[in-house]
């Protein structure tokens, strides 16, 4: 029974985060299909559970797959359980300036992250390249280039968001000079007595373990505080980044307009 009662319970937790909207602070979107996948394995395991509890068999019911003290199974349905239990008692929240605050940014991949294959946070740039041999990614970004070095004006979306980024990172010179329009939420760091502003969005690669803040410095024509959502539209140029000690690309900002925060405010990588 108490196995029953776990994987519907997986069942369950995927359809409540289909029906809160709250699947999409956990994995890319663009993978949803999988999390079908899972509502319906958990549910067929469920009925085979329950018709294993209740068959007047009970052979199976006390095998328990070599567990045969009860310490041993406590320990393992208290493992089972707890995805359920962060998933339904956990609160989700969406990320802000306060979180790079807290842990500063850096680049191209967090500190935190470096040899621990199972933590990939990144920061500014998406960099996909760990996911590829060299050959591919090298593939990958020759066709991203062909789809947009030939836009004088490039119009960054939720969807093309996190692709366009990277590609700005890794052929800076390429986009010099070109038009740019995005959205994002406003970071003032200050570094030396000089205060740098950045435009960001909160990004999720695969899932949430290689999430990220990504985006672009910006020079904008009047101060705005932190957290405010904005439109920009202005030219891309490279300028030197005296924390980072190397150039990066900036936007100089003609226009900008204050927006409302989106409902939901991350972007997904699409492949």
């Amino acid at each position: 029974m108490v196995r029953f009662l776990i994987v519907s319970g997986y069942f369950e937790l995927m359809m409540f985060l289909q029906v809160t909207n709250r699947l999409d602070q956990y994995i890319n979107t663009h993978y949803r299909y999988l999390t079908y996948l899972t509502m319906g394995l958990s549910l067929l395991m469920a009925l085979v559970q329950l018709k294993t509890w209740s068959s007047a068999d009970k052979v199976s019911e006390h095998s328990d797959h070599g567990l045969t003290k009860k310490h041993q199974r406590v320990i393992s349905y208290v493992l089972l359980s707890l995805p359920l239990i962060i998933g339904m008692f956990f609160p989700t929240i969406s990320l802000d300036t306060t979180i790079v605050e807290a842990k500063g940014f850096s680049f191209p991949v967090s500190q935190e992250s470096i040899g621990d294959p199972e933590m990939n946070t990144q920061y500014l740039k998406p960099d996909t390249s760990i996911y590829y041999n060299q050959t591919d990614y090298a593939h990958q970004m020759d066709q991203l280039m062909e789809k947009y070095q030939k836009d004088q004006v490039l119009t960054i979306t939720d969807e093309n968001y996190l692709e366009v980024m990277e590609l700005i990172y890794t052929y800076p010179n390429t986009f010099v000079g070109k038009k740019v329009i995005y959205e994002g939420f406003v970071y003032e760091t200050i570094n030396d007595q000089q205060t740098y502003d950045f435009l960001f969005r909160f990004g999720i690669i695969h899932c949430v373990a290689d999430s990220g803040v990504f985006g672009l410095q910006v020079k904008l024509p009047e101060p705005s505080r932190n957290n405010q959502w904005l439109r920009v539209e202005g030219t891309i140029e490279t300028e030197y980044f005296t924390p980072f000690h190397r150039m990066l690309p900036t936007v100089e900002v003609e226009n900008v307009q204050k927006i409302a925060a989106p409902k939901n405010q991350y972007v997904y990588r699409s492949f």
